[in-house]
């Protein structure tokens, strides 16, 4: 057999998941290992082009970061990274272990086998520079691309519409707000130039974008039906709470693996107690941002129910919420800005209104960065796209009717219009099971992206060096059925989340549940799990640190070790 170390390694995008996942196949002794991104720099959503002032970490401090490099103390109260504090750490995380290793400035058109061979890949790229094309050969591809990378615009706010409109101001998406700001330095010109700006969406980039703006004295309105939730606290949580397993086994699991999230999820008392804190939870994050009952940010997702939830910490006078509270900030909800008016200098919003806009924001999401690079048939061999899921797999939802705290679930569209994904574990599309040449890092959706990443990347690398001790299914139909179960269950869980957020990080939602998810991966690479530690009263407050697993490579290389050895007896 040949060596799998020698095998060509290309990883699509240089985002916190390509980073850690170079960086493990290199300890791991791939010899040939090379990221391929447009950007100029490394990061990807925390690269140098795409961060901007205001632009915060979405983690509490020492929750995104990898375990070779330690995190910079954050420069101010709120225990929030600034995005150009995390892109720091990602320049110094690639410039210290990752030198030479990635190729910048091209931009991935086309990702397919070659038409010679069922084997290896072909990856075309273009030069952002001087737009030549290029076919990039390896052995085995990680992609990626993450899911904030190519921005989706409703039709009816696109620019064809504006100019069917005859709207007169500059139309963009939020991804291009750091480089209209860098525009508006390189003319001699401040954010006044933007006039009126109306920034369309709730979510955190809507947020940060228009407490930069307010705060730069600019008149910014924010239009949304429903805004990301929310936690605020009038004081810092202590770790023991905000960085434990805490608020993982208040959210129930696909598996129950103790007592205590058994009794949470199972039992009436249980679901009560479960409900009643995370109400309380969520009671106390209004009343820490001073939101009233007649505030339109009491229109907010589900913090239980979804995955569009943000952690504000101790809400900051020139943040987001105190500056809707203090008139800084105009925000309009329930409402969605439906079409441009033809006077060209205002937005018509779905309830008839129009509101004056010489700057229009588009804070719209994204959709998936996979459609763009796979063709359909690439596509449908691997087992990417999502698929309406069997009446079968409808009816295993039924699996979970015992979780009374999911008994009372908010009104959302059949299970037969909310699709399945074939990949299994978030990581291994699973009609390419056996082949052990692609792999996906930065797909299961958590709050903890840096451990998250890092244990993803440690189970990837055992995957193609065919780790005997990673134990994966025996057959792409067995793989398939453990994937499109786990979709039912997210249907189950999170109803019609799979519906708002693209494939390209929804493989997976482990929102709050990254824990149990983590130790499921864990205990695939054969490795101990529950690392935190604590005994049967403490073990949910035990603080979770990423040392925990900075010597999994020495882990799996001992337990590959004692196998062999157990082999040869």
């Amino acid at each position: 057999m040949s060596d799998p170390k020698a095998s060509s390694v290309g990883i699509l995008g240089s985002g916190a998941a390509g980073l850690i996942t170079a960086y493990t196949l290199l300890q791991d002794g791939f010899k040939n290992v090379t990221i391929i991104t447009r950007d100029s720099s490394p990061g990807g959503v925390w690269s140098d082009e795409r961060v901007y002032p205001g632009l915060t970490l979405n983690n509490v401090y020492g929750e995104f970061r990898f375990s070779p490099q330690p995190s910079m103390a954050p420069k101010d109260d709120s225990k929030r990274l600034s995005g150009f504090e995390m892109r720091d750490y990602m320049q110094k995380f690639a410039e210290t272990y990752l030198k030479g290793a990635i190729r910048y400035g091209l931009r991935i058109l086309g990702v397919a086998r070659p038409k010679d061979t069922s084997s290896g890949w072909d990856v075309r790229v273009e030069d952002v520079r001087t737009r030549e094309h290029q076919i990039l050969k390896f052995d085995k591809v990680v992609l990626c691309t993450g899911g904030c990378s190519e921005p989706y615009i409703p039709e009816e706010l696109s620019l064809a519409s504006a100019n069917s409109a005859s709207f007169k101001g500059p139309i963009f998406h939020s991804s291009q707000f750091p480089s209209r700001l860098a525009k508006l330095q390189a003319e001699g010109k401040d954010e006044s130039t933007f006039g009126d700006v109306v920034i369309v969406g709730g979510g955190k980039s809507a947020q940060d974008m228009a407490a930069y703006l307010a705060n730069k004295a600019t008149k910014v309105s924010v239009v949304f039906e429903t805004a990301d939730a929310f936690l605020a606290v009038t004081s810092p949580l202590p770790d023991a709470i905000r960085r434990s397993r805490f608020l993982s086994i208040l959210s129930p699991h696909s598996s129950l693996n103790s007592r205590l999230e058994r009794f949470l999820h199972t039992t009436s008392l249980g679901s009560k107690i479960t409900h009643f804190i995370w109400d309380k939870i969520i009671a106390g994050s209004f009343n820490a941002a001073g939101i009233t009952n007649d505030s339109p940010l009491k229109n907010t997702h589900d913090a239980f129910w979804g995955v569009r939830i943000n952690d504000e910490g101790v809400p900051r006078p020139d943040g987001f919420h105190m500056l809707v509270k203090t008139g800084k900030i105009h925000v309009i909800a329930p409402a969605r800005v439906a079409s441009y008016s033809y006077d060209g200098e205002s937005v018509i919003l779905n309830n008839g209104g129009k509101l004056k806009a010489d700057t229009v924001i588009l804070a719209t999401g994204y959709t998936s960065s996979w459609h763009p690079i796979f063709d359909e048939q690439t596509s449908i061999d691997l087992g990417l796209n999502r698929h309406p899921p069997s009446s079968s797999l409808i009816k295993t939802e039924k699996e979970w009717n015992e979780y009374v705290s999911l008994s009372n679930p908010p009104e959302a569209h059949p299970s037969s219009e909310q699709w399945a994904s074939s990949i299994y574990r978030g990581i291994i599309p699973a009609k390419n099971l056996l082949k052990r040449d692609f792999a996906i890092n930065g797909a299961i959706f958590t709050t903890n992206n840096g451990y998250a990443f890092e244990v993803t990347a440690h189970w990837i690398s055992s995957y193609f060096l065919n780790d005997a001790n990673l134990k994966i299914p025996s057959s792409p139909e067995e793989a398939l059925a453990h994937a499109e179960r786990n979709s039912a269950w997210l249907r189950k869980r999170y109803p019609d989340m799979l519906l708002w957020a693209n494939e390209s990080y929804s493989s997976n939602l482990a929102f709050w549940t990254w824990p149990q998810t983590i130790d499921e991966l864990l205990n695939d690479l054969g490795l101990r799990i529950y690392r935190s530690g604590g005994n049967w009263l403490t073990w949910p407050f035990k603080v979770i640190e990423l040392k925990e697993i900075e010597n999994l490579k020495q882990e799996r290389d001992d337990l590959r070790l004692k196998m062999k050895m157990e082999r040869a007896a």
